[in-house]
């Protein structure tokens, strides 16, 4: 599988980890001139949507620019974390991934970036995304409008960096991202505790998963700083997400109408924020609810030729991050010696349906006409930190 890692990464250090993204629509120089977007919530969404679906990419000839992407950027981050550490344990792997030093310098140059692409005008460090998003809702997410989606995946690959390189800027950042959560976001009451909003924007969505990021962030910070006020909402944030555990194990996306479907890569970001606040706090109270939403998790998003499903009940769209996301989860739960033969199913099956031949990956899967545009966070990004947890555990 390393040939086919390599085949990405080249792509990705060709493009300088700079691309386009499914939701980017509205950075586009033409529409923003010719049309009054800034006056048309209906008018933005039907842009965001027609570059979205549309097969053929109009990012050229609308002159949407690639750039970074700050989520995408974190991605990369915990990816090259990964191979250092590998080099780092077994010098034998340098041959397939660099060398140390070189490894070193691309974790520097990408932790730097990220550093510099935080959003400003919060109480903490936060990210957001490079372009303004108009939600189904018709909420407007103006660029780089943090969330904690953003937020935890940015702030977890530099407490990574740190512990790699031992720079104090990268963990004085990530801590600073506590104080994002706790005064930017909202803590919103369900079933007599408090869930971690997505954005500073809106509350009361009681979206599981961002919550549950949120968490994560919040258990790394007490892990470093022992702050009790940091543990006692990252505990009220996993007791009202797993309260919200159905009894089979899973999880809706939202606790409220109409987001009530459950899914393939939402689930996985449910155990990997429970999972690092147990490992985190050291409180084991919910290591039942781990187990039971693992255990739909495996049972019912990856069918036996070892391609992923969307939903636990319909199969596409097939979305990268479903399968991208079995590697994650596998190595976070410490369950690759048990489902090694999944993941190797899973990652044959994606490579050979969802990879392109110069090395980029595919965005989604659909049942008739599919989109074949390197998407650079969305894709690639996730595919590049996803498989780099493939390899952590395969040294094949």
């Amino acid at each position: 599988m390393y040939k086919f890692f390599e085949k990405l990464r080249s792509y990705c250090e060709v493009e300088e980890f700079k691309g386009w993204d499914p939701f980017d629509g509205l950075n586009s120089k033409v529409l923003r001139t010719i049309l009054p977007l800034k006056h048309s919530a209906i008018l933005r969404l039907i842009v965001i949507q027609l570059f979205k679906r549309n097969p053929v990419n109009l990012r050229k000839v609308l002159l949407v620019p690639k750039q970074y992407n700050a989520k995408g950027i974190g991605l990369f981050l915990q990816g090259y974390c990964n191979l250092l550490k590998m080099v780092t344990e077994d010098s034998e792997r340098e041959k397939e991934f660099g060398n140390k030093e070189e490894l070193l310098q691309k974790v520097y140059f990408l932790a730097d970036l990220l550093l510099e692409l935080r959003s400003e005008g919060y109480h903490g460090s936060c990210w957001g995304y490079n372009f303004d998003w108009q939600s189904r809702r018709l909420f407007l997410f103006p660029a780089y409008c943090p969330t904690v989606v953003a937020t935890s995946f940015c702030a977890s690959a530099l407490f990574e960096a740190y512990e790699l390189t031992k720079k104090e800027k990268y963990l004085e950042v990530a801590l600073d991202s506590a104080n994002f959560i706790l005064k930017d976001l909202h803590l919103d009451e369900y079933k007599g505790e408090r869930m971690i909003s997505y954005s500073p924007l809106h509350g009361n969505d009681l979206v599981s998963n961002a919550s549950l990021l949120g968490s994560k962030v919040l258990a790394y910070c007490y892990k470093y700083t022992g702050n009790e006020e940091f543990l006692q909402v990252a505990r009220s944030s996993v007791m009202a997400c797993c309260k919200g555990q159905n009894e089979d194990g899973s999880w809706t996306y939202s606790q409220i109408p109409p987001k009530l479907w459950i899914d393939s890569f939402h689930t996985g970001y449910n155990l990997d924020g429970l999972i690092a606040y147990e490992e985190q706090t050291g409180d084991k109270t919910f290591h039942e609810n781990i187990e039971k939403g693992f255990d739909f998790y495996i049972k019912n998003f990856f069918l036996e030729d070892g391609s992923p499903k969307y939903y636990h009940n319909k199969q596409y769209p097939i979305d990268i991050h479903c399968p991208g996301q079995l590697f994650v989860t596998l190595h976070r739960l410490h369950k690759y010696e048990e489902y090694g033969w999944l993941a190797e199913k899973v990652l044959r099956w994606t490579i050979e349906h969802m990879q392109d031949q110069k090395g980029f990956f595919y965005y989604q899967l659909k049942k008739g006409i599919s989109s074949k545009i390197p998407y650079m966070r969305w894709s690639n990004a996730f595919m590049f930190y996803a498989m780099s947890y493939y390899l952590l555990n395969n040294k094949q």
